[in-house]
């Protein structure tokens, strides 16, 4: 047992210090910290189904294209669904999500380690939390998916409920599951907790922005002023 208030001379306390040097690491990167890697960001963008995600981080992209020419986008589901159709013969991302956890789970991997061997100073993933299947929520980031990553940061792009509803309803271009607000609270509920268990497996910090109707610049613009050293 320690006491507080004076100097522990004891040989653990030399050890703690040894340990604590060898390990200072950049946030979730798992490299040693350098001048070089101090600016780098690896942030992953989340959000559930009608938030707007996807028009959010093409409006981060379009600001950072202005002040870096070293970027990166990937979209997570892009790298699943070519391993999908390669390996399955599938035509969507619909079919995808319907695929048995153990197939989908061997999709996340493979695209995982595509996307952890990506080098741009700022490299963006555009993905998901978890996954609605008929077997429950799939999380889109397990344990080991998260190590291949290595993200510096977790975003999670969020909306009023009232307003997820509606931008699913009227979007023509997905084939979507009817949802009811009690669903969609359930999902957002999920969401989070998912963020922020993520966040502390890889010590990496989470931030939460509203994308509220019509204001897709403001939420673009608070991402890039709060994760990006620019």
């Amino acid at each position: 047992m320690r006491c507080l208030g004076g100097p522990n001379t004891s040989v653990e306390a030399h050890e703690d210090a040894r340990i604590f040097e060898s390990t200072k690491f950049v946030s979730g990167s798992g490299k040693a910290s350098s001048d070089g890697d101090s600016d780098r960001r690896r942030v992953i963008i989340v959000g559930i189904p009608g938030v707007g995600k996807t028009t959010v981080v093409n409006k981060v992209v379009e600001l950072l294209k202005e002040k870096s020419e070293s970027l990166g986008l990937v979209n997570y589901g892009s790298k699943m669904m070519e391993e999908a159709t390669l390996r399955h013969g599938l035509k969507s991302r619909d079919e995808m999500r319907k695929l048995p956890v153990e197939l989908q789970r061997s999709l996340q991997i493979y695209a995982a380690e595509r996307i952890s061997g990506m080098e741009q100073k700022f490299v963006i993933v555009d993905t998901h939390l978890f996954i609605v299947t008929r077997e429950g929520f799939w999380p889109g980031m397990p344990l080991d998916v998260l190590r291949a990553l290595k993200p510096t940061h977790l975003v999670l792009v969020s909306a009023s409920l009232e307003e997820i509803k509606s931008r699913r309803e009227t979007d023509m271009t997905r084939i979507r599951d009817k949802v009811t607000l009690e669903f969609l609270s359930l999902e957002m509920e999920a969401a989070k907790s998912l963020l922020f268990a993520s966040s502390l497996i890889c010590g990496c910090p989470a931030l939460i922005v509203t994308n509220s109707t019509g204001q897709a610049d403001d939420a673009a613009k608070n991402i890039i002023n709060s994760v990006f050293s620019i």
